[in-house]
């Protein structure tokens, strides 16, 4: 376990690479005794910080639920990190490519909770009668730390690479639709480049939100009613430049779209 200080640090390391826009030397190759649950600590260091400059908590990302981003990573496992109000944009926006770092996009679907949610023993059908809408959502990953060879350690630390979210479509009641065979088609530039059926994420994307509710538990954490929860992506990232348009067509839940300026 690492120490109160070296927390304090990376945390610190990271902030700056966040303002500058820049990325960090991989923390698993200066600190090998580094723990999933000291990756954890960095990033609620991050997210109390965010609180305390009086950023608004919204929701959660859960990242690496799909065989496609485990492969895409090298990273076998799930992870989550924290959304606030500033990382949320409407259907059409156009965003600041600089703002981010190593800028991706991936095809989500969110989870728009109505009931809280507590671990540890959360099944799907919890999820599912928690749940008041899901809505199609893309998520911009921003990546803090070198790429290369990185673990869930490094992932994790850096708030699970979450840049923002776009969410648009059609809002359904998770009853009223198979959520497993929800498709989506994803455009860069009117060039289809990416696609995926949700079934991806854990066999089914409520799956996801099981994982995060049960796994908080074990954080001694919780979701409350009224938290995003971004389940995992059931693509592979893609990449974008500034100017670039993305467009994602989820059939009959509508389409999302943004640009990069």
């Amino acid at each position: 376990m690492l120490s109160k200080e070296t927390i304090t640090s990376i945390a610190d390391e990271l902030a700056r690479a966040e303002r500058s826009r820049t990325t960090v030397p991989l923390l698993t190759a200066r600190h090998p005794e580094m723990t999933i649950e000291d990756s954890y600590a960095v990033q609620n260091e991050w997210r109390r910080r965010g609180v305390e400059a009086g950023r608004r908590p919204v929701g959660r990302k859960i990242g690496l639920t799909s065989k496609v981003m485990q492969a895409a990573t090298g990273i076998t496992e799930p992870d989550y990190g924290a959304i606030f109000a500033d990382m949320v944009y409407e259907n059409g926006s156009v965003i600041d490519h600089s703002r981010f770092s190593n800028v991706r996009i991936e095809v989500e679907l969110a989870f728009v909770l109505g009931k809280a949610l507590a671990g540890p023993e959360v099944t799907v059908f919890d999820v599912i009668d928690a749940t008041d809408y899901v809505i199609p959502a893309l998520e911009i990953l921003s990546s803090r730390i070198e790429m290369q060879n990185r673990t869930i350690v490094d992932t994790i630390s850096d708030n699970a690479a979450m840049g923002a979210m776009v969410y648009g479509g059609n809002p359904v009641r998770p009853q009223d639709i198979d959520l497993r065979w929800v498709s989506a088609l994803l455009y860069r530039n009117e060039t289809i480049e990416e696609s995926g059926v949700a079934a991806a994420v854990l066999n089914h994307p409520a799956n996801g939100v099981v994982w995060l509710a049960n796994k908080l538990a074990a954080h001694g954490d919780s979701l409350a009613a009224g938290e995003i929860i971004l389940a995992g992506s059931f693509t592979r990232p893609m990449w974008v430049e500034s100017g670039d348009t993305v467009l994602c067509d989820y059939g009959t839940m509508g389409t999302v779209t943004c640009r990069f300026s």
